[in-house]
């Protein structure tokens, strides 16, 4: 891929016409090759590299650039000095129908889903699935937050909220009204769904689904948690 090519990879349209995203800094980039080591698809990436970094040891095929250069890639204001072009369809794992759904509605915010998905890899057992509308998951702020995290969920974007009961036999949601998760119902939902950041999600959608509805017991001093906050405890209730 050209260098004039790889910096619009900054932007979704961009990465969605050329079928590739940024995989930025010398954390991330290590992350990746680990990853590589057990899917091989990811094996296609390449990598980017200043002086600095000429004799990274390194399986994917590396190309040497000028600091000039490498600053009009990066998406940081002092780039490390080492990135990878990597092609998108390789980097979620292959979905798995046994695994736990965990369905985000229509999130917003990078750092929240670089958040969620550090803490799905972390647990493991979960797979992601992203509604239409939600922000995209191969955008570099999200790829920064989720430490290489993205590289380990499996992931499905574009998924129709209403094709879920085809999908699950037991849906579960938070609401302020619902059963505390330290009830055994809880543990029976096969997925669960949190909703948009400021909106959460439309009380007729939940009513469709015939979804379960729980909650996170606290003081109430404040309205509600932070969306990612939400998930964490979630999950950890459920694997606990």
């Amino acid at each position: 891929m050209k260098i004039d090519q790889i910096k619009k990879l900054h932007q979704k349209k961009y990465r969605q016409e050329l079928g590739h995203c940024l995989v930025e800094g010398e954390h991330l980039v290590l992350e990746l090759e680990n990853a590589a080591k057990h899917n091989s698809k990811l094996q296609a990436a390449k990598l980017y590299v200043t002086a600095d970094y000429a004799d990274w040891s390194t399986a994917f095929e590396k190309i040497e650039v000028s600091n000039k250069q490498m600053a009009g890639m990066s998406d940081t204001k002092s780039p490390q000095g080492i990135l990878a072009v990597v092609p998108m369809e390789a980097i979620a794992p292959v979905n798995n129908d046994q695994l736990t759904g965990i369905y985000l509605h229509e999130i917003q915010d990078p750092g929240n889903l670089g958040t969620i998905l550090r803490t799905l890899a972390w647990f493991g057992g979960f797979r992601l699935l992203l509604s239409p509308g939600s922000v995209d998951p191969f955008n570099p702020k999200v790829i920064r937050s989720s430490m290489g995290a993205l590289f380990h969920v499996p992931m499905e974007l574009d998924v129709d909220i209403t094709s879920l009961p085809e999908r699950f036999q037991a849906i579960g949601c938070l609401d302020m009204q619902g059963a505390p998760l330290s009830v055994p119902e809880f543990k029976q939902c096969d997925c669960y769904i949190f909703g948009n950041e400021a909106r959460g999600v439309p009380r007729e959608q939940l009513d469709r689904l015939n979804a379960n509805a729980f909650t996170i017991p606290g003081v109430g001093l404040i309205e509600s948690l932070n969306l990612a906050t939400a998930v964490n405890l979630s999950v950890y209730e459920r694997q606990r």
